[in-house]
C-alpha cells in the first residue's frame, strides 16, 4: 500500500466515523439535518484530518486555521467532525439538541468549542470569512480561513458581495467550499434560483475554482491540496457536488431529505447500513492487499 493509499484509507475511516456520529445525534432527537451531515462528511474528514491546523485541547489557539460554518443548520455535521477531532467529548453526543447542551441544532459560536461563527442567518459566512482573512493578513498571520456554505445560500446577495470583495483584496488565505446538493427547504436549489454555470461565474469574479465530486475522497483531498499549495494572489473555491444522505442508501433514495424524520427503528437500520458498507470496504481492501 502506497503513502497515498494509506492517507485515503485513514480519511475514509474518519468520514465513516463522522457519518456515524451524525446518525447517533439524529437518533437522540429523532430528526435533524442528517442528510446534509452524510453528504458533507467526506469534505469535513479531509478538512479536519488532512488540512486544518488546530489544537484539540486549545480551540482558541491563535495559530489555528479558522473553519467558518456559514450554513448553521449543518451544525450536526460539524459537531460530528469536532467530536472525531477530540475538540468536543464524544460523551456530549447524547445531549444533541437538548436544553443546556453545547450542541444546539443550529450552530452557535458562544456554545460550542471549535465553532467560529453563529450561522443561523444563511448567506453570511463568506462575508465574515473575508473579514477574518483581512484581519489575519493585517496581523501578519499565516493561518488560513476556510468557510463552508451551501448552494441554497447562493440566493443571498451577500454571498456574491463576498465573492467580489475577496477577489478585490486578493485573499490568498481564504478557501471557500460550496456544497452543491441541489436541495433547500423550498425545493431544488437550481429551480428556486438558477445559479449555473457556477464554476464559470466564480472564476469570472477572480477566484481559483475547482469543481469536484464531493463524495469522492480522493478528489476532495486533491482539491484541498491544490487550494492550499496554490501560489497565486487570489482566493480559492472548491465546488462540491454531493448526494444528500450519502452512505445510507434508503436515505439517499428519499425524494425530500432536507430535514429528516424517520421512524425510531430506522435510525438503527441506518447505522447498520453504514456499518455494513464500511465492513464490506474493509474486506475488499484486505482481499486486494
Amino acid at each position: 500500500m502506497t503513502e497515498t493509499d494509506d492517507r485515503l484509507s485513514a480519511l475514509e475511516e474518519r468520514a465513516y466515523r463522522v457519518r456515524r456520529h451524525a446518525l447517533r445525534m439524529g437518533e437522540v432527537q429523532g430528526q435533524g439535518y442528517v442528510g446534509q451531515a452524510l453528504d458533507i462528511a467526506d469534505v469535513l474528514a479531509v478538512a479536519y484530518f488532512g488540512a486544518l491546523r488546530y489544537r484539540a485541547d486549545d480551540p482558541t489557539w491563535e495559530g489555528r486555521d479558522r473553519f467558518l460554518l456559514s450554513n448553521g443548520h449543518y451544525a450536526i455535521a460539524l459537531y460530528a467532525a469536532l467530536i472525531e477531532a477530540g475538540i468536543v467529548p464524544e460523551s456530549e453526543l447524547e445531549t444533541y439538541g437538548s436544553d443546556h447542551s453545547r450542541l444546539p441544532m443550529s450552530g452557535m459560536r458562544s456554545y460550542t468549542p471549535g465553532m467560529e461563527m453563529s450561522g443561523g442567518s444563511l448567506g453570511q459566512g463568506l462575508a465574515i470569512a473575508v473579514g477574518h482573512g483581512l484581519g489575519l493578513k493585517r496581523k501578519g498571520s499565516t493561518s488560513l480561513v476556510y468557510t463552508l456554505f451551501s448552494d441554497g445560500e447562493l440566493d443571498e446577495g451577500a454571498v456574491w458581495e463576498g465573492l467580489m470583495s475577496a477577489a478585490h483584496h486578493r485573499l490568498d488565505n481564504l478557501i471557500a467550499i460550496c456544497d452543491i446538493n441541489n436541495q433547500q427547504a423550498d425545493g431544488p436549489s437550481s429551480k428556486v434560483m438558477a445559479f449555473e454555470p457556477l464554476a464559470q461565474k466564480v472564476e469570472a469574479f477572480g477566484w481559483h475554482t475547482q469543481r469536484i465530486d464531493g463524495n469522492d475522497l480522493a478528489a476532495v483531498a486533491a482539491a484541498f491540496d491544490t487550494a492550499r499549495a496554490l501560489q497565486e494572489p487570489r482566493p480559492r473555491m472548491i465546488l462540491c457536488d454531493t448526494r444528500m444522505g450519502c452512505g445510507v442508501p434508503f436515505l439517499e433514495a428519499r425524494e425530500k431529505n432536507h430535514f429528516i424524520r424517520v421512524e425510531p427503528p430506522e435510525w438503527q437500520l441506518a447505522l447498520q447500513a453504514l456499518d455494513a458498507a464500511w465492513q464490506a470496504r474493509q474486506e475488499a481492501r484486505k482481499a486486494t492487499a
